[in-house]
């Protein structure tokens, strides 16, 4: 098959850790075809979806990971597959590139589905599983974010549309930086706040669970550094081998089947004690260190499930 990324700088990843690179790795082994592009290479002209980049191969040597052919615009609707894998901010910089892709999906396999990407932002679809969340909140009005401080005590406050652990803050029940915080979240955005009642659970681990079109493949535990709320790996979080839990399983069994309905064949999930806090469907990580800890070719898998679409 003929294989699109369109994805952050390739030159930049690391690839020990990094999901795009693994999957590229994983294609190539396959023998797919790949091409390479930059998210602002992304163009409509005239009834066609464009994409200036570059040929590519990849071999596990950091530093001369990726060789690129020659620049040149290509026709997004010659390939089989294109991979939305860019990192957020999810904004409406993202938001449009899901719109253009719209347009060749599915003739072209779009991966995960950018019209279900678009309109599932990873905080908001765990609303439509009230039951198996913390208690939450999404709004701007100070009172409200007040209020709901007040009856839960300790909270966590995040942007609604952030990601890597950026800007996620806990007030404790005697933090007094709630009004200070808002000021500043919304002297430069006009987004909501997404506010959560603090889960303690969290100093064991944050789970993420990987999802293969709406089954759960495996899990590794994301342990926060000595005085961090935070798990997340990009600030410093460390991965650890774990097992799935029962609740684990029956949050899968739950969210699975609307995954896969609605095209999102990658997707990672989080989870804090018996809590979903987070379905993350635009950019999700964790393939390497999972095939690390489990043994299973995770990439594979991801790749059996989009040769059997393509069938």
């Amino acid at each position: 098959m003929k294989i699109a990324f369109q994805m952050d700088p390739i030159e930049q990843v690391n690839i020990e850790a990094d999901s795009t690179f693994r999957l590229a790795e994983e294609a190539q082994a396959r023998g797919h075809e790949l091409f390479y592009y930059l998210p602002d290479q992304l163009a409509y002209q005239e009834g066609r979806i464009t994409a200036r980049g570059q040929s590519l191969q990849v071999q596990r040597k950091q530093g001369a990971h990726a060789t690129l052919g020659e620049m040149q615009e290509v026709d997004l609707a010659d390939f089989d597959v294109v991979w939305l894998r860019q990192d957020p901010p999810f904004d409406m910089h993202y938001i449009t590139l899901t719109h253009l892709l719209d347009r060749i999906h599915p003739g072209t396999l779009v991966v995960n589905d950018p019209f279900w990407v678009r309109n599932y932002p990873e905080k908001l679809l765990v609303l439509d599983f009230p039951d198996l969340t913390p208690p939450t909140t999404i709004a701007r009005d100070l009172a409200t974010i007040k209020a709901f401080k007040a009856k839960h005590g300790d909270v966590i406050l995040k942007p609604l549309y952030g990601n890597g652990g950026a800007g996620v803050f806990r007030l404790d029940a005697n933090d007094r930086n709630l009004s200070s915080l808002h000021e500043l979240f919304t002297g430069f955005s006009r987004e909501p706040l997404i506010v959560q009642k603090f889960l303690p659970d969290v100093s064991k681990g944050d789970k993420r669970v990987i999802l293969v079109d709406g089954e759960p493949v495996g899990a590794i535990n994301r342990v926060p550094a000595k005085g961090e709320t935070r798990s997340n790996m990009h600030v410093g979080g460390r991965p650890e081998k774990v097992s799935l839990t029962e609740r684990d399983l029956e949050i899968c069994a739950r969210i699975g089947p609307n995954l896969r309905e609605k095209g999102q064949v990658f997707v990672g999930i989080d989870v804090i004690g018996d809590w979903l806090t987070e379905i993350n469907v635009t950019s999700p990580t964790g393939i390497q260190e999972l095939e690390r800890f489990d043994g299973v070719n995770i990439a594979a898998k991801i790749w059996e499930a989009i040769e059997a679409r393509r069938a």
